[in-house]
């Protein structure tokens, strides 16, 4: 079967993938590959085409899943161009543990391609200005986490999933958009993790500051009266997308709804953006997920 024009650079990104997994005696462990997939979900009533990266460790399962959600770029051509949902030196942190992961392109964005359904609206017209217009980030997150839900149900299909063991997790709009997904109660989900979660954030005009932060205040406590698993905050405190502050304000406003959470705040990352934490932090989110991942039994028989 002939994949459509748009779903060639995933393909291409998953054979350079491969290709690069057989290097050199010695070298450092190969990268996971992906199983590129594309998925006929239904989001928000219609059918929708997601492209798909399937990661599962060897063997039949079942095995507990990871369902990760992608951030979102400033630029218009990043998202055109996204190739890796996930980084892949973090799937191979899961695979380590025998832990399935699947990493869907949501709608707007890469080979799944679309109109762009997660525009806050956030403007900065001129650099170091401040932002105008008021954003509409809870329909972001509507937005975003309506692919987790329809992940989710297809994952609940899948013979070599674990239906009782599902981990949310996300990175940025994903963060938040796991948060959101988390809200929704579905089943077999024991924790969401959110890493640097959030949005309205453009480094380049207004380091360290959002656009109009307190709306995505109100979100956050909202959501905390919803969530009904524990879950994981992670930010660094130089990151150039919210500043050291408002992480800490968004998390205590989701407290106040009672919920079993915890905030994890890391040391500024030396010659790096703090909003890279997943990808370069490892050091310091290592333990804190693997306690966690203990506490809500991702890995109990």
């Amino acid at each position: 079967m002939l994949l459509p024009r748009r779903f060639l650079p995933l393909l291409f990104g998953a054979l350079l993938t491969a290709f690069l997994a057989t290097g050199p005696a010695g070298a450092a462990p190969p990268l996971p590959a992906p199983d590129t997939q594309v998925l006929p979900l239904a989001i928000d009533g219609r059918t929708v085409d997601v492209a798909t990266q399937v990661f599962r460790p060897e063997g039949a399962g079942p095995f507990p899943l990871v369902i990760f959600s992608h951030g979102r770029s400033a630029d218009p051509a990043v998202r055109a161009g996204l190739q890796y949902p996930v980084p892949l030196g973090h799937v191979a942190f899961w695979l380590r543990q025998g832990v399935a992961v699947v990493a869907p392109i949501r709608p707007g964005y890469g080979a799944t391609g679309g109109a762009d359904r997660e525009n806050s609206g956030a403007r900065w017209p001129v650099p170091g200005t401040a932002c105008t217009g008021l954003p509409d980030y809870a329909a972001v997150a509507r937005h975003a986490a309506s692919t987790v839900r329809a992940v989710h149900g297809w994952a609940l299909q899948q013979p070599w999933v674990r239906r009782d063991r599902i981990l949310l997790e996300g990175q940025s709009v994903g963060g938040m958009a796991t948060i959101a997904a988390a809200s929704e109660h579905l089943p077999g989900v024991v924790g969401a993790v959110n890493f640097s979660g959030g949005a309205g954030g453009k480094p380049d005009t207004a380091p360290g500051h959002s656009c109009r932060p307190e709306v995505l205040t109100a979100l956050y406590r909202q959501l905390g009266t919803q969530v009904r698993v524990p879950s994981l905050w992670l930010y660094a405190g130089n990151d150039q997308y919210w500043g050291p502050d408002m992480p800490r304000q968004w998390f205590g406003a989701f407290r106040e709804g009672g919920d079993d959470a915890q905030f994890i705040a890391v040391p500024a990352l030396e010659g790096a953006d703090g909003h890279n934490l997943l990808r370069v932090g490892g050091r310091h989110w290592r333990d804190p997920l693997h306690a966690f991942t203990a506490r809500v039994g991702l890995l109990a028989p």
